[in-house]
């Protein structure tokens, strides 16, 4: 791991400690004590449901394009792919790349066709995504005493993500607006870098034209809206559920919703690209709003801790595990990458 990666992951831990402390690290424990194993161990197991739901997920775009990969070994490629999401500060993007290098080099299909399937299945998430922001920011409007700033914050962060969504799809399947855009981006480049600019240019509009043909392809295949959207809606809902499952081990009782809010919330904060996974941000957003709900801020503090320990560093630690599955060459790369 790199020296800033580290830095940055001791101040995101820096900043739990400090909220834990001003919590009571003592009152967080007492809570973490009572805690009942069997809603934890239900939490953990469905845990690695979602795990297994997202590696289908995946397999549908990979099974769209004809590359021929089993899932067993699609899973450690998106748990390698979720652990430098987590590790790196890239607004949890950074591991997608590293998903379709591995999936080019395992399958040895083209990088631009197993690039397209990461962004495909990706991109399948935002469907749930902003049907759950607009009902968390009414929500939120109706049920917390929030600032103006904070709830146009959130409105205009859904808006950005929505639109960038729908100009990336059509970017990624339009030939015209795909030239224009890596016409600028020559443009730029060719500024630096003129040796051997020509051939530059002739592979990326290669690239360009084969990721956009496999991004068509799958759009066309309707096994991958049809089964891909609803899917991603279960996923979201047992992330929400797990979470739910959590507050049950502290005999806590909480709606839905509000856990649906929190957990809207605390993505688009992990979005900003500030710190790895938005270590102590993310933590600190979800023990504010649980508190916010009517949650002592003990137990809403003991309940995150276990849940960023399950979909955080459990994950986390899993993905780093699974890095020798492909190889020490590859394992070098990826680890020069945290």
């Amino acid at each position: 791991m790199k020296h800033k990666g580290a830095i940055l992951i001791a101040i995101g831990l820096l900043a739990l400690v400090v909220m834990i402390s001003f919590i009571g690290p003592g009152e967080i424990e007492e809570a973490l004590r009572k805690a009942d194993p069997l809603y934890v161990i239900m939490a953990v197991a469905l845990e690695f449901i979602i795990l297994g739901l997202f590696t289908v997920r995946w397999a549908i775009t990979t099974g769209a394009v004809s590359i021929n990969i089993k899932k067993r070994h699609l899973f450690p490629m998106l748990l390698v792919g979720m652990a430098i999401n987590n590790l790196t500060p890239s607004a949890r993007g950074g591991g997608e790349p590293v998903r379709a290098y591995i999936l080019g080099k395992y399958s040895r299909a083209s990088m631009e066709a197993a690039f397209a399937t990461v962004i495909a299945d990706r991109g399948l998430d935002t469907f749930p995504f902003i049907f759950l922001a607009i009902l968390t920011i009414v929500s939120i409007v109706l049920y917390f005493e929030l600032s103006p700033w904070i709830v146009a914050a959130l409105i205009v962060s859904v808006i950005i993500i929505t639109a960038a969504f729908f100009v990336a799809l059509y970017i990624s399947i339009d030939r015209e607006s795909g030239e224009r855009v890596l016409d600028w981006l020559l443009g730029i480049v060719g500024r630096f870098y003129r040796k051997n600019y020509e051939k530059l240019e002739k592979r990326l509009r290669n690239a360009l034209r084969e990721f956009q043909g496999t991004m068509r392809i799958m759009l066309a295949d309707k096994k991958v809206l049809l089964y891909g959207i609803p899917l991603s809606f279960l996923l979201w809902i047992l992330e929400i559920i797990r979470v739910y499952l959590i507050f049950e081990a502290f005999g806590t009782s909480i709606s839905l919703i509000v856990i649906a809010e929190v957990f809207i919330v605390a993505t688009l904060i992990g979005m900003i690209p500030l710190l790895p996974g938005g270590l102590g941000a993310v933590d600190g957003v979800m023990i504010v709003f649980y508190s916010a709900a009517g949650v002592s801020p003990s137990v809403s503090a003991a309940v995150t801790v276990v849940e960023r320990l399950i979909s955080f560093w459990m994950i986390s630690a899993m993905g780093v595990a699974s890095l020798p599955y492909f190889g020490a060459s590859v394992s070098e790369k990826l680890m020069d990458k945290l």
